[in-house]
């Protein structure tokens, strides 16, 4: 995977290339044949596919990508804030830790609107954002953003070749097991390559069932997710055979994983 700097309106993903000059228009379209992967399909917009296992999940967070203030109910733990303003908004000052370390072709994972995706384009940066949510990937293309509709365990382009993988907003605890994220996360990554995860400002690792809570009350089915805090990301990240490298701990907190070994 490589990218012409020469050529700052395109990218060079999976020997494809994608056109950004015609990404930034309201009605972006991604063809099959740019993401020449026999399993995706679409050819409105952004490539959309799921295969229907992250339904409850997608149903809860869209609610938030809507524009809904939401929070987060965790069994036998605090309710959570979802900051779904900092979703849909353009990226800001707070993200600028994580888009300074993507230097080379970036995956978004859990890319929602895609702020993060359009950031990094901007930067001259190539990035694919990837959401299970059939609206998340609608506002991406909205914006600008590059973004594939699928559930991130299953094939991805670019496998073993990304140079960064981001995990922002919470996004390490889908699917509740932070150990079995990561580790499929790794194999996305060049062997040189980083991920660069948002965490929790609390401390531990909480791992349970969790619901989103929209204004007057009302609740969604319970799913399972993760709470990682700056103090559990070494255990956490060793166990999937990646080494803790920095730790940013501020108003938001972060972490820079590398494979280990």
């Amino acid at each position: 995977m490589t990218f012409d700097h020469t050529r700052a309106d395109h990218t060079w993903i999976d020997h494809t290339w994608i056109d950004h000059s015609r990404a930034h228009h309201s009605r972006a379209h991604v063809s099959r044949a740019e993401f020449p992967l026999a399993e995706v399909s679409g050819t409105d917009q952004n490539v959309n596919q799921n295969d229907g296992t992250d339904e409850l999940r997608i149903d809860q967070f869209d609610a938030g990508l809507a524009g809904r203030a939401c929070r987060l109910d965790r069994a036998g733990a605090r309710t959570r804030t979802l900051h779904v303003r900092r979703w849909r908004a353009d990226a800001g000052r707070s993200d600028r830790w994580l888009l300074d370390g993507c230097r080379g072709p970036t995956v978004d994972l859990g890319c929602g609107p895609g702020r993060l995706v359009r950031a990094l384009s901007e930067r001259g940066v190539p990035a694919l954002g990837v959401d299970s949510s059939a609206l998340a990937v609608q506002l991406c293309a909205r914006r600008g953003a590059v973004a594939l509709r699928r559930n991130l365990f299953e094939a991805l382009p670019g496998e073993g070749r990304w140079h960064h993988a981001l995990l922002a907003d919470g996004n390490v605890g889908i699917g509740g097991d932070p150990v079995t994220l990561l580790s499929r996360v790794r194999r996305l990554l060049d062997p040189r390559g980083s991920v660069l995860v948002e965490l929790a400002t609390e401390p531990g690792l909480w791992c349970g069932p969790a619901r989103v809570v929209q204004p007057g009350g009302t609740t969604g089915t319970w799913f399972p997710w993760a709470v990682v805090g700056v103090d559990a990301i070494g255990d956490v990240a060793s166990a999937a055979g990646l080494r803790l490298c920095r730790v940013r701990n501020r108003r938001r907190a972060f972490a820079e994983l590398r494979p280990a070994g």
